[in-house]
């Protein structure tokens, strides 16, 4: 199985209590891409915490990032990825289908990707309330109407930058433990590989982004 949870995180609203709370604990380490856990109350979906270092500037991770057209190349188990409204360089919204194995019924969401800077550290942040209201229903397709989830991007030294992705997600009716235990164990370590591979293409390998420095 290939491709889902994490794209359904894009789609967020970020400084919720869920990630004040409890310590996180180290759940795998792999080709350098750590993942972590915590419990979250009154759910029985772990939040995650993925930490990774990416040869890439700031402002190609989120040029990659928002150009959600393409998401469908990168992100887990996502079905098809299209815009609706294109606000400004660093502010858009989007539509995605997640796919998942039968007979669970897929999951869609609508997300409000917005992008900002810390002018002095330089520092980047990526939140996006959902939006779940803005596009109709589909027939036979879940709706996701809550999730918490940030990107956090910073630069380091010799061309580098640590990546950090936090979230939780009500993924919305029932979903079987070994799915959700399967996309926490694999979902995590995937979508930062398969984002590592993106950015050494050609479309973001210079790429560079008009409202970031």
């Amino acid at each position: 199985m290939k491709k889902l949870l994490l794209a359904i995180l894009l789609l967020s609203e970020i400084q919720k209590p869920v990630f004040a709370q409890t310590e996180w604990t180290l759940n795998s380490e792999k080709e350098g891409i750590k993942v972590y856990t915590k419990n979250v109350p009154d759910s029985k979906i772990k939040a995650l915490r993925v930490i990774g270092i990416f040869n890439a500037t700031p402002r190609q991770l989120a040029a990659l990032l928002m150009d959600v057209n393409t998401g469908a190349n990168w992100m887990y188990h996502v079905k098809s990825s299209t815009l609706i409204k294109q606000v400004s360089a660093s502010e858009l919204y989007y539509y995605s289908e997640v796919s998942m194995p039968w007979p669970v019924p897929n999951r869609d969401f609508v997300a409000h990707l917005i992008v900002s800077q810390d002018p002095q550290t330089k520092v980047i942040t990526i939140e996006g309330p959902t939006a779940p209201d803005m596009v109709p229903q589909k027939r036979g397709v879940v709706r996701i109407k809550e999730a918490t989830g940030l990107w956090i991007i910073t630069p380091l030294e010799n061309g580098q930058i640590k990546v950090e992705y936090t979230l939780h997600v009500d993924p919305a009716g029932s979903l079987p433990s070994w799915l959700v235990n399967m996309f926490a164990a694999e979902g995590p370590t995937q979508i930062f590989t398969e984002i590592k591979e993106q950015l050494q293409k050609p479309a973001y390998k210079d790429k560079s982004f008009a409202t970031l420095r």
